[in-house]
């Protein structure tokens, strides 16, 4: 009995095996390291832009366009 759907040639340095499995595993925590660090960057980077707004008692409550135009980047 001849079956040729069954794979025979298993092993643990093919790429299906427990070396691609440990390719995978490292470039994904690569990518998690790598977007953990580059989210940490962004947020100490926005913790210290500041902005003021100016003439706050003339900011109308409906009007989006004179509440942006009040808002200054301090940097």
């Amino acid at each position: 009995m001849n079956d040729d759907r069954v794979n025979t040639k298993r092993g643990l340095m093919v790429l299906d095996g427990m070396v691609g499995f440990l390719i995978a595993t490292v470039v994904l925590v690569v990518v998690v390291l790598t977007l953990a660090y580059l989210s940490y960057d962004y947020q100490t980077e926005s913790a210290t832009n500041y902005y003021d707004i100016k003439d706050e008692k003339s900011i109308k409550m409906f009007d989006t366009q004179s509440r942006v135009n009040h808002i200054v980047d301090v940097k």
